[in-house]
């Protein structure tokens, strides 16, 4: 027999909360039919101007004869309030399902002869056996509206043509584009070759910063550590400094001392006889200055994260080693190289990933200069993410932007769960306990 769960499942399927009230769980009803009144009639004024914004991005540019609000479209304000609109909808789909769901078990549980909880039974069973998900739940919409909406938003916005000069509202609609601005990213040679220059220079960018700093802040780490050596937190403290210094101040402090006219750098090359490097203006030394800054700022981060690990690597090993006659260099890479690479793998791999994404070394010590002719918006060395800002706050070109950044996240999220699901971090968790 199952009437009450057939019943029950019916009737919630047709009304919110009138299954709970048919299994005598009145208040919890009630609450679920306001829920639903509430929404309807949200969905009644807005859900049909949703539709027709996320089809058409607005009809009614602004001109002379309607400049007030209210009188024209905005294609961006639309896209955004059509966005809200429909993600409500999910919400309130998803609250159905479970809404139908829970009456078809309540209904199950009178069928089988088991007492209903009445709604102070049902918190107290909430807080004492879903209290996680039930307040995850909150935080949860809370990511779905501030997280997850301007993520689909940006990458909506890659499908329009949404840029300067023609197609900026409230003077100008905005269109859908289909793939257009992807396929002038990729193949329309004005735009292709900024790409792929600023591309190529950002994976070079972030191999060798990542290498650089991490085997840096190794030599640095295992110099400390060798026995005999004086004055250990002397030498700790004044490398620590350059990390300790907000990036802000070194960097600026930086792009002064590598300036080619009166930069103290290039004064002390002078006094040994030596000439002056165009270190900010030619697109070589450029892009040998910020490896060398990069590596003055990221070699303590390595440095301290290294000697905490070999901290914990067990002084048994390099005894049994010495007892087999090892030499140094062996205890080094049979014991400490791999025991470091095996817990610091996947920071390795978090540490290329913002290499790429490495906004402030780049615009705080050159601003992507020095200017390259031939580059749409960009120079010698801007990375993908500060082309991105370029693109988006100087020249209002926000749908190349938007299809740059999507760009970038397929990168990094490729490489970076290729490369830790190859890790022995990943495959061999339990090795360290």
């Amino acid at each position: 027999m199952s009437r009450h769960q057939t019943r029950a499942t019916i009737l919630s399927s047709l009304l919110m909360g009138l299954g709970q009230i048919y299994n005598r769980q009145f208040v919890k009803g009630a609450l679920l039919v306001l829920f639903e009144a509430v929404s309807v009639t949200y969905f009644i004024l807005n859900l049909r101007y949703a539709l027709w914004g996320i089809v058409t991005l607005g009809e009614n540019p602004r001109t002379a004869a309607n400049m007030q609000p209210g009188e024209y479209d905005h294609s961006i304000f639309i896209l955004i309030q059509s966005l809200i609109t429909l993600l409500y909808l999910v919400v309130f789909l998803i609250i159905y399902y479970i809404n139908i769901r829970d009456a078809r078990k309540i209904g199950r549980e009178r069928d089988q002869g088991n007492k209903v909880n009445n709604f102070k039974q049902s918190v107290r069973y909430i807080l004492d056996y879903k209290f996680a998900q039930a307040f995850l739940s909150i935080p949860a919409i809370g990511i779905l509206f501030f997280t997850v909406m301007p993520i689909i938003f940006m990458v909506m916005i890659a499908f329009t043509n949404y840029s300067s000069p023609n197609h900026v509202p409230p003077g100008k609609l905005v269109d859908w584009v289909g793939f257009d601005t992807f396929k002038n990213l990729l193949a329309l040679k004005s735009w292709s070759h900024t790409f792929y220059g600023v591309l190529t220079w950002t994976i070079i960018w972030a191999v060798l910063s990542t290498v650089t700093t991490y085997f840096g802040g190794l030599l640095v780490a295992l110099l400390i550590n060798q026995k005999g050596i004086r004055f250990k937190g002397f030498w700790r403290t004044i490398l620590i400094i350059p990390y300790a210094i907000p990036q802000l101040i070194s960097l600026l402090v930086m792009r002064n001392m590598f300036n080619g006219e009166f930069g103290p750098i290039n004064q002390y090359l002078g006094y040994f006889g030596l000439g002056g490097l165009p270190w900010l203006t030619d697109p070589f030394w450029a892009k040998v200055t910020v490896i060398i800054v990069n590596m003055w700022v990221g070699i303590p981060v390595s440095m301290l994260l290294i000697m905490g690990v070999l901290t914990t690597i067990p002084r048994d090993m390099y005894e049994a080693a010495e007892v087999d006659g090892a030499s140094g260099y062996q205890k080094f890479r049979i014991i400490t190289l791999p025991m470091i690479l095996f817990t610091t793998a996947p920071t390795l791999i978090a540490q290329f990933a913002g290499n790429i994404n490495n906004f402030n070394m780049i615009f705080l010590l050159t601003g992507g200069d020095p200017v390259k002719g031939d580059y749409q918006y960009a120079g010698a060395t801007d990375l993908l993410v500060t082309w991105l800002y370029k693109l988006t706050l100087n020249q209002n070109r926000y749908n190349m932007a938007s299809a740059v950044g999507i760009i970038i996240f397929l990168i990094i999220a490729s490489f970076s769960i290729y490369n830790y699901r190859r890790t022995k971090s990943f495959k061999e968790e339990d090795m360290i306990q």
